[in-house]
């Protein structure tokens, strides 16, 4: 009965919480910038409204986060305005569109933490993808920020059947020390998917834009080497790319393929990445992991070339632009319909 009472209590004071900051970001983007949102009203208006309020809690972060809060999520302004008895919030309460979360469902089942996890995403439609996955598998903020990291609406975009993909990414929450994206997406480059793409050229334009390379990677990469240069049986070998990770305290060895997977591609970066657990792996560090990056893969080729290998290897397509919207909002209707939303 108490744990009842307690969460009850607790879920009650997160819906007010994220109406208030919502009431917040109202109030600054309404009267403080006069309904603007021009380039003058930026860190300095929150900041002199900060020193203005001097409440504990209530600072500049604070502040930034309800105004971009209020300016994706105008619906919530009909919540705002039943729970508090106040009149409808104009322009708030126009916002018409299938794929935007009911107000009512946002505030009731998700905090403001996930909320703000989401609210940074710049496209509408990625963020109610989220919302709505989010309440479906009731992910905590964490889960919730690795599914984004991870790339989970662009995976599910591209996939035959996204509903069983879903599944998988939440059954595989706790799975590898390693959270490899599949696919990658290297829209960034600036390359043409029409135009043939040698190698090394694409090999060129990662290092020509490491930095969004690396944030595409994950969180803890560090750049080592390009062709690596290596010898075995007195033979030269040259690994395209070495990264090391320093959370997991590894080697990550990439080689890149302009076409599908191949199984002796696999052959030839589990030899690279036994090279470096035998010759280059330091006191401490953790056995150095493989990621092959293809254009396209068969599963059961892979499950077949990976059976037997003792080293960590993954393999992992990749895109260079972002797949078609309309199969994924498909989908989420069908979604909205079994949530009854």
């Amino acid at each position: 009965m108490n744990d009842k009472a307690s969460s009850a209590a607790k879920s009650a004071v997160n819906q007010l919480m994220t109406l208030r900051n919502w009431a917040i970001g109202y109030y600054i983007v309404e009267y403080e910038q006069d309904g603007s949102d021009r380039a003058e009203y930026g860190s300095h208006l929150l900041k002199n409204l900060e020193k203005q309020i001097d409440q504990k809690g209530m600072n500049y972060t604070l502040f930034k986060a309800c105004r971009q809060f209020y300016k994706v999520s105008p619906q919530i302004g009909s919540t705002v305005s039943s729970e508090f008895k106040l009149p409808d919030f104009g322009k708030s309460s126009t916002v018409s569109n299938e794929f935007v979360t009911d107000p009512d469902v946002l505030v009731n089942n998700l905090s403001f933490s996930h909320i703000r996890e989401i609210m940074v995403l710049n496209d509408a439609f990625e963020r109610f993808f989220y919302e709505t996955e989010c309440m479906k598998c009731n992910w905590n903020v964490r889960e919730l920020r690795r599914q984004i990291k991870t790339n989970l609406y662009v995976r599910a975009g591209i996939s035959k059947k996204p509903e069983l993909l879903l599944k998988k990414s939440v059954d595989n929450a706790n799975g590898t020390m390693l959270s490899i994206k599949d696919p990658f997406t290297f829209e960034f480059l600036g390359l043409d998917a029409r135009d043939a793409v040698s190698e090394s050229d694409l090999e060129q334009a990662l290092m020509d834009h490491l930095q969004e390379f690396m944030l595409e990677l994950g969180e803890g990469f560090c750049f080592e080497a390009r062709q690596k240069r290596i010898i075995i049986d007195d033979k030269y070998y040259f690994i395209d790319l070495v990264f090391y990770n320093r959370l997991l305290h590894c080697n990550v060895i990439i080689e890149l393929k302009n076409d599908e997977f191949k199984h002796e591609d696999l052959g030839q970066l589990n030899a690279y990445v036994g090279y470096y657990k035998k010759n280059e792996m330091a006191e401490g560090d953790n056995p150095p992991v493989g990621i092959l990056l293809c254009t396209d893969k068969g599963s059961q080729m892979v499950e077949y070339a990976l059976s037997g290998m003792d080293n960590q290897l993954f393999v992992s397509t990749y895109m260079l632009h972002l797949p078609d919207k309309k199969k994924l909002e498909e989908f989420m209707l069908k979604e909205i319909e079994e949530m009854g939303m």
